[in-house]
């Protein structure tokens, strides 16, 4: 009696998704395990079947994009995070399409194109998206992996950064570097990653026996432009300045700096600052600036590859899988 591709991947302890890439002669597995799989299969009477070439397969990442929304497809955080899954899909045989979906537009109508498609599987970039906004996607017969963010209600795949870590990281070396209360430079832009961000925030400062009450919170655009414009108008108004800073990203950050430099204050002497996304990791300001890291590629290329298990496995059960952040240090602490 021949046996399955199924119960020879449970006989080796070996996921579906590595015996399919064996049996389809794809990159992503060692030689080893290729010649491994490849016996077994021999020894169990594996019937391989000849069929014709097939068609690159295709996954499709997906951008949610809200009018009026956050920048987050024209930064050098969102092309780490592409290039990461161009790469696993390449490393997998399969092509990549990136499409945009607009949340003022026929969403619907691009969903029924996607499917007709013939895509495999679909990675969302959900950054500015909420759970009511996920509504229209819950339908779709596609396995998909959510990325970047994450909604308590709804069980899916996901990938996603510990914000509360990263920020709790930041604000707690500025408060044990300058033994003053960090202030806050909060988006004005309401997005899950910044309000996980807020929690970070908050923790640390209660943690480190200071009342959140006492912080000194300043709410800017989330973009460069948009934060040193923010920040310079309240500076020009003589409002209250912290001795230190963390800022909900690094364009906030940078921006928020510019004005503080053009009123005269020293960095970090005056003031210090913390960023997040290590977005800018070859300074495009003076001093460069001291950031959470973000393991940007990493996410993209977790994304492909629980996208590939759960193609293979539809009894998958759904996982969160949440990489830790890091503090990069520069010349802005």
């Amino acid at each position: 009696m021949s046996i399955t591709a199924k119960e020879l991947a449970n006989k080796l302890g070996l996921s579906p998704a590595t015996i399919s890439i064996v049996f389809n002669n794809r990159q992503g597995v060692s030689e080893e395990t290729r010649q491994r799989v490849l016996a077994a299969a021999k020894e169990h009477g594996y019937k391989f079947s000849v069929t014709p070439e097939k068609k690159q397969k295709t996954i499709s990442f997906v951008l949610f994009k809200k009018t009026g929304g956050a920048v987050v497809d024209d930064t050098p955080f969102f092309s780490a995070m592409t290039e990461g899954i161009a790469t696993c899909c390449r490393e997998h045989d399969f092509s990549l399409d990136i499409r945009y979906i607009f949340e003022d537009k026929n969403i619907n109508s691009e969903l029924n194109s996607l499917v007709t498609s013939g895509s495999e599987g679909i990675i969302l970039l959900a950054t500015e998206m909420k759970a009511s906004d996920f509504e229209t996607f819950k339908d779709l017969n596609l396995p998909m992996v959510v990325l970047d963010t994450y909604f308590e209600s709804i069980s899916i795949d996901y990938v996603l950064i510990n914000n509360i870590q990263g920020a709790f990281l930041a604000t707690d070396t500025l408060f044990k570097t300058r033994r003053k209360q960090p202030g806050y430079l909060h988006s004005s832009y309401s997005i899950g990653n910044f309000e996980e961000r807020a929690d970070g925030f908050y923790k640390a400062i209660r943690q480190n026996g200071m009342s959140p009450s006492a912080s000194i919170v300043h709410m800017l655009t989330p973009s460069i432009e948009g934060a040193y414009t923010d920040m310079k108008q309240l500076l020009s108004q003589g409002i209250e300045i912290a001795d230190c800073y963390f800022a909900d990203n690094d364009m906030i950050a940078i921006g928020a700096m510019r004005a503080f430099k053009e009123y005269g204050y020293r960095i970090p002497k005056d003031v210090a600052f913390i960023g997040f996304d290590n977005a800018y990791p070859n300074g495009i300001i003076s001093p460069p600036l001291t950031t959470i890291d973000v393991p940007k590629q990493a996410m993209g290329r977790l994304a492909v590859e629980r996208l590939i298990y759960i193609m293979s496995d539809d009894t998958a059960v759904p996982v969160k899988t949440e990489l830790l952040t890091s503090l990069i240090y520069r010349s802005t602490l």
